[in-house]
């Protein structure tokens, strides 16, 4: 799909605020509330637009602590790759999970309420998981920038 500047102008204004309405967005980007309906659903129907959704603050709802998790797997093949990616899918402290290059097979994002639930998911679910040979763990302290979505400029 072609993406012209009003396609752009769109998607930054919807990813800034999933929320707004085609007759705010017309007016942000100077075309008709129609023009902006067709647009965005064929932004939907290409799945560049993946869905809509709100930005939580994770520490209000009590979850405190975050760890950004390195794992490596006892040994490789597509059977124990799939494994290991149906742990993550299950397992609601994994934010995010990501194969990566370097030192590590995979990097995960987990939110937990705090140390001891932290602790709990290492030693009960992740290091007895039998693809796992090694966990290395960063406890995050302070959040410096986590904008998530994609710079469009």
């Amino acid at each position: 799909m072609h993406l012209d500047e009003f396609d752009h102008a769109i998607l930054v204004a919807l990813q800034r605020d999933g929320n707004l309405t085609n007759a705010a967005l017309s007016e942000s980007v100077a075309l008709s509330p129609s023009q902006i309906s067709r647009r965005r659903a064929a932004l939907e129907q290409a799945e560049i637009i993946l869905g809509y959704s709100a930005r939580l603050n994770a520490g209000k709802l009590g979850f405190g602590m975050r760890a950004i998790t390195r794992v490596n797997l006892r040994s490789h093949g597509q059977e124990r790759e799939n494994d290991f990616a149906r742990f993550v899918q299950q397992r609601s402290e994994i934010c995010a999970a990501f194969s990566v290059s370097g030192d590590s097979d995979y990097v995960l994002d987990i939110r937990v309420r705090g140390l001891d639930a932290y602790a709990q998911f290492i030693h009960n679910h992740l290091l007895p998981h039998p693809q796992v040979s090694q966990v290395r763990s960063d406890l995050v302290l302070m959040t410096l920038k986590d904008q998530g979505g994609v710079i469009l400029k």
